[in-house]
């Protein structure tokens, strides 16, 4: 099945609806996104929404977050989620590479991301596209 992968412009009832289906497969712990907070990342120049679909359908996401810091433009790629009827049709991928390449356009030299060990099939995908697992800590401070 072909995957059309295109950045969100705006705000539609259609994509508030998509993230309301993607990300309880995403998080337990977090709500979906309201209408004004999708419109913050839509408009915000550091952060592109991706979307993916299949048949015209909403069927994944991902978030790119890139900025500058002193040694350079460092990018993120966050909160990938693919519905799960539409997983193991390369919906992932389509998303990964066009963050990727949107990554190389804004002028990262490299990519992060993080992924949860039981992810298995996400994690096979990231080593697939050329991620290197990286011997590093990941600490988080709760605010």
């Amino acid at each position: 099945m072909p995957v059309v992968v295109e950045k969100a412009s705006a705000v539609t009832p259609e994509i508030v609806d998509a993230f309301g289906l993607l990300i309880p497969q995403l998080s337990s712990s977090n709500p979906p996104p309201t209408a004004d907070q999708l419109a913050d990342i839509i408009s915000s120049e550091a952060s592109v929404l991706f979307l993916a679909r299949v048949d015209g359908r909403i069927v994944g996401s991902l978030t790119l977050a890139t900025f500058r810091i002193p040694t350079g433009v460092r990018a993120w790629i966050e909160d990938v989620v693919v519905d799960g009827e539409a997983r193991g049709h390369g919906v992932g991928e389509a998303l990964n590479k066009a963050a990727l390449a949107e990554a190389q356009s804004r002028g990262a030299i490299t990519v992060e991301l993080t992924s949860r060990p039981s992810r298995e099939a996400a994690n096979r995908l990231y080593q697939r596209l050329g991620f290197v697992v990286r011997d590093t800590n990941v600490y988080r401070y709760t605010l």
